[in-house]
């Protein structure tokens, strides 16, 4: 399977032992990139936040997609602790030299600057806490992989929830890996329309909410 990195201050697996690509690509691609895709064909360019940018896979994954339907993605991805360069020369996420080579990319990009990882691609990277988040109506899709909420309790409340739901556009939308009453509760508080759907290998359930009504 894919490599997860171990965090020992958090005694948190970064992705989840069922495979970290299975997980990213069912619930961030499938349930967000993809259903945005599907429903809103004439957002273009889309523009996603990424809430824990970690060790790059839902990015690689989003480039990988994103080239394969010919969509331009402005990402930013925000991280309070960058992973360090050790820890992402053991990952394995990339099969191919391409691949590789798009993985680098993603990591040599520079922090606090915009670039073009790709020419469709383009890529801000920023070092903060997820609580000084203050963009509004900017994106169209939120990637919510913060660590769980037995861990990181203060990232899933309705105040961090209500800074997702001012930096969402109109009919923007977010998803996650959790499922926890308490984080749907949370997620409503801010605003949001909630949906419960089948998880990833390994978890029965997940989250994808909506600013404005589901369709």
């Amino acid at each position: 399977g894919s490599k997860t990195i171990f965090l020992p201050e958090w005694n948190e697996h970064y992705h989840s032992k069922h495979g970290a690509i299975q997980e990213a690509l069912h619930v961030f691609i499938k349930h967000g990139f993809l259903h945005l895709q599907h429903n809103f064909p004439e957002t273009k360019p889309i523009s996603i936040l990424e809430i824990g940018f970690g060790t790059g896979l839902n990015a690689f994954l989003t480039v990988l997609e994103a080239q394969k339907r010919n969509v331009e993605i402005n990402y930013t991805g925000v991280e309070a602790y960058p992973v360090t360069q050790e820890e992402i020369e053991v990952l394995n996420y990339a099969t191919t030299e391409e691949g590789k080579e798009i993985f680098k990319q993603l990591h040599e990009a520079p922090w606090e600057e915009r670039t073009w990882v790709f020419n469709t691609f383009g890529l801000l990277k920023q070092e903060k806490e997820f609580a000084k988040i203050t963009d509004e109506a900017l994106y169209d899709l939120i990637y919510f992989d913060a660590f769980g909420v037995r861990v990181q309790p203060e990232l899933w409340t309705e105040a961090i929830f209500s800074k997702m739901y001012q930096a969402l556009k109109p009919k923007g939308l977010l998803v996650t890996y959790a499922a926890a009453g308490s984080v749907r509760r949370a997620m409503q508080a801010a605003g949001f329309q909630v949906e419960k759907l089948p998880g990833p290998p390994g978890k029965r359930e997940m989250l994808r909410a909506f600013k404005g009504l589901i369709e």
